[in-house]
C-alpha cells in the first residue's frame, strides 16, 4: 500500500471516531455555535460602526466654517 494512502486512511479513521463522539453527545456543538454567532454579531457591530463613522466624517467635512 502507498504511504500516502496509509496516512489518509488513518486520518479518515480519526475523523470517523471524532464524528461518532460528537453524534453521541448532541450538546457538544453548542459552544461552537455560540462562537460562530458571537463572531457574526461582532462583524455586524464593526460594520455598523464603520458606516456611522463614515457618515459622521462626511457630515463634519461638509460643515461650512466661513473660509
Amino acid at each position: 500500500m502507498f504511504p500516502e494512502l496509509t496516512i489518509l486512511s488513518h486520518l479518515f479513521q480519526i475523523l470517523h471516531t471524532r464524528y461518532q463522539v460528537l453524534r453521541a453527545d448532541p450538546e457538544a456543538g453548542y459552544s461552537t455555535e455560540t462562537v460562530v454567532i458571537t463572531a457574526l454579531l461582532v462583524a455586524l457591530a464593526i460594520g455598523a460602526v464603520a458606516v456611522i463613522a463614515s457618515k459622521v466624517l462626511t457630515t463634519a467635512n461638509n460643515i461650512n466654517t466661513g473660509n
